[in-house]
C-alpha cells in the first residue's frame, strides 16, 4: 500500500461556537482513520480480539494550521513515521486535507501494544507484524530501536 487516505464527512456536532471544527474531534477523526485502516489490513476489532492484544496511545498532539467549516470536504491520511523492527512501539502521521488540498492540521501519535489479558505492554504477534507492516511508511521514517 503506497498511502491511506480516508474522507470525512463533518457532522452539525463536530462544529464548536466559533463554528469551526472542535478541537477534540481532530483526535476523533484520527482514531477512526487508525482503525479503518487497520481493518483495511486484517487488524478488525474481531481479530485484534483473538490475538489478545490491542493498539494504546501514549501521546497525542495537534498542529492547527487552517480552520475546518462545516461544508468543507475533508480527508485524512495515515502514515507511520516510526517503528520498532517488530512494530511493538510505533508512531502515525494523520494529515487532515480540507477543499483544495489544503493542510488544515496534523496529527502525532505515539503508542504500542498491550495484551488484554495480562494488561501489560507486549511485542505483537507475527500476523499482527505481517499486516502491519503493509501500512505506507512516511518518507522522514525511523526505526525505533528498544532498551532492554
Amino acid at each position: 500500500m503506497t498511502e491511506f487516505t480516508l474522507p470525512l464527512q463533518i457532522r452539525w456536532s463536530d462544529i464548536d461556537a466559533n463554528r469551526h471544527l472542535r478541537h477534540s474531534v481532530y483526535y476523533d477523526y484520527g482514531a477512526f482513520c487508525r482503525m479503518a485502516l487497520f481493518t483495511q489490513i486484517g487488524l478488525s476489532l474481531e481479530t485484534l480480539q483473538e490475538q489478545l492484544v490491542g493498539p494504546i496511545l501514549f501521546r497525542e498532539e495537534a498542529v492547527f494550521r487552517r480552520e475546518i467549516l462545516f461544508g468543507d470536504e475533508l480527508a485524512i491520511t495515515a502514515e507511520v513515521i516510526k517503528a520498532s523492527a517488530d512494530y511493538a512501539r510505533w508512531g502515525f502521521r494523520h494529515n487532515l486535507i480540507k477543499t483544495g488540498n489544503t493542510l488544515a492540521a496534523t496529527l502525532t501519535v505515539e503508542g504500542a501494544w498491550i495484551d488484554i489479558e495480562k494488561r501489560k505492554l507486549t511485542a505483537p504477534p507475527q500476523f499482527v507484524i505481517n499486516a502491519f507492516s503493509q501500512i505506507p511508511r512516511s518518507e522522514d521514517f525511523e526505526e525505533v530501536v528498544l532498551k532492554s
